[in-house]
């Protein structure tokens, strides 16, 4: 079996089908957070079968073992016609994964599990009062991934993106204390206000965000309108020190006026609690991190090539939590703090400081050890080559727990190299 489960393409056409829809037995009548709000798991991607810590924590949300009634949702993913491998055990389209996460949230102990039958071949299925009633009947929602701007063309209406019937049952199932979970696209689709729909970060850093959908990687594009709109606290992005994302989403936060931005790591999950009250609480589970980008005393320099000063950086690790309010990061027990040694900057070797954790390498570099003032890589791409450089705020500090480092007061600027 597959460690994860992710996939990228561009949007096909939409063809409305006959639908039946198998129904759970009995409604669940409760949700663990009713009077506390709902819940929401975001996933940076590549989500291993094995990561107990999320899946755990999306079951635990749900109703726990034996209770919890999880509504699968991938209309992100290639419908089957799509899927070159449809008919083998490597397939990877909207009908197989359903499947696939059917039976591993199975695995996990809830009670049961559903595909919910909506993707590009069934557009007319999110209007269905039997979907209704299906998603209805659930305790949790888990998203696939692959491109999120198949969710806004299956599941909203309009160049409004109104609500269709279905995403209005999920939206009401939220406000009742149900957890809605998400990977990659499926974590991207929760966003609000100028969500990312795609972008490469040289050509981005380059050309500036542009408005809409293009099925060209060279673009770095937005959807105004959003996604769904369920977290608000900031920008989103996914994959995000993996693919070094970090800068895309500083320019996108930018020329879209965003003052925060969530970078979410790979097998990586942000869950936050109290969705639709006033008490949040944002904490971080997995394996890698979830960066904060704070924009609030940041400056744009564009010279001759665009660039930017004095975004300050948080990076989060398992255990700790964010105060979205306070813009305060609250380090788990149990972490140590950091005594940066005397020495100087560590050599960390880069051929592209945006790809693959290298500037989290930096960092780390620059806050264990104090005789180090700035650090600094460059961009892969020379045509044009951008840099960037990591300092020392007045306020930095880290934390570290086995291998991974929490930090605040790393200082980011870019520019031309």
């Amino acid at each position: 079996m597959p460690l994860s489960r992710l996939s990228t393409l561009s949007v096909g056409a939409c063809v409305a089908v006959a639908l039946s829809v198998p129904l759970a037995a009995a409604p669940a009548s409760a949700h663990p957070s009713s009077t506390r709000g709902g819940s929401l798991v975001l996933v940076g991607g590549g989500l291993a079968d094995d990561n107990a810590a999320v899946y755990g924590d999306i079951v635990r949300l749900a109703g726990g073992t034996g209770k919890a009634r999880i509504g699968i949702f991938t209309a992100a993913a290639p419908v089957p016609a799509e899927d070159p491998d449809r008919d083998t055990p490597d397939c990877n389209n909207s009908v197989c994964n359903g499947d696939y996460y059917a039976k591993l949230f199975r695995s996990y102990g809830v009670a049961d599990a559903q595909w919910i039958p909506i993707d590009l071949d069934r557009s007319g299925a999110a209007e269905d009062p039997a979907v209704v009633e299906q998603i209805s009947s659930m305790t949790g929602f888990f998203f696939g991934g692959g491109d999120q701007y198949r969710y806004v063309t299956t599941m909203t209406r309009g160049n409004a993106q109104r609500d269709t019937a279905a995403l209005a049952a999920v939206r009401r199932k939220l406000r009742g204390g149900a957890v809605v979970a998400g990977t990659s696209a499926g974590a991207q689709i929760m966003a609000g206000r100028d969500m990312i729909t795609g972008g490469s970060t040289e050509p981005g850093l380059r050309d500036g965000a542009r408005p809409g959908y293009f099925d060209d990687p060279g673009i770095l594009a937005y959807l105004p309108q959003g996604g769904f709109g369920f977290f608000t606290e900031g920008l989103l992005d996914t994959h995000f020190s993996r693919r070094g994302r970090e800068a895309r989403s500083i320019r996108l936060a930018a020329d879209t006026g965003h003052r925060r931005v969530f970078g979410l790591d790979e097998d990586t999950a942000l869950e936050v609690t109290g969705v639709g009250t006033r008490h949040r609480s944002l904490r971080v589970l997995g394996l890698r991190g979830v960066s904060v980008l704070d924009l609030r005393q940041a400056r744009v320099t564009d010279s001759q090539l665009w660039g930017i000063e004095q975004v300050r950086w948080s990076r989060l690790t398992t255990g700790d939590r964010y105060r979205a309010e306070r813009w305060q990061l609250v380090v788990a027990p149990g972490k140590q703090r950091v005594t940066a040694a005397a020495g100087p900057c560590p050599v960390v070797a880069s051929e592209d400081v945006f790809y693959n954790y290298e500037i989290v390498a930096l960092a780390e570099g620059l806050v264990g050890n104090r005789g180090c003032g700035s650090v600094s890589g460059t961009s892969y791409e020379k045509d044009p080559q951008f840099e960037a450089r990591l300092t020392r705020g007045r306020d930095l500090a880290a934390w570290r727990a086995g291998a991974a480092t929490s930090f605040t007061g790393v200082v980011i600027g870019i520019g031309a190299a």
